[in-house]
């Protein structure tokens, strides 16, 4: 299969097939004039990275995953569970400190919004 076939069955551009190749996630093989050809299991290949992105991965990490990988859906090993616990706990992790600086945010915006209405905001000369 030609990249631009991939693209299509995939729905994926081409530049971003490039890069998943650049990456270590997808591969190819060359033809004598020097164009990239996909194997028949390419578009399930490009499923599972854009199904392993969704959930957040950086490509460093789908590319160790990669291997491990079962089937044709986005299931893994599971040697390798504890690794993806350790992402998302790592999400976890931002998700609970952007609700503290949204708090933080909203509350700041309160409050100069409650003195801009009782005249207590000086604008800065």
């Amino acid at each position: 299969m030609k990249i631009g076939e991939l693209a299509r069955a995939t729905g994926v551009s081409v530049r971003l097939l490039r890069y998943y190749e650049e990456q270590g996630l997808l591969t190819s093989y060359r033809t004598g004039g020097g164009h990239r050809h996909y194997t028949a299991d390419a578009p399930t290949t490009v499923a599972q990275i854009r199904t392993l992105l969704a959930a957040g991965l950086p490509t460093k990490v789908i590319r160790d995953l990669m291997p491990c990988l079962l089937g044709d859906g986005p299931e893994v090993d599971a040697c390798v569970l504890g690794h993806l616990q350790a992402q998302l706990d790592d999400l976890d992790a931002r998700i609970a400190h952007l609700q503290q600086a949204r708090t933080s945010l909203g509350g700041l915006l309160d409050a100069s919004t409650r003195a801009s209405r009782t005249g207590a905001l000086v604008p800065a000369t």
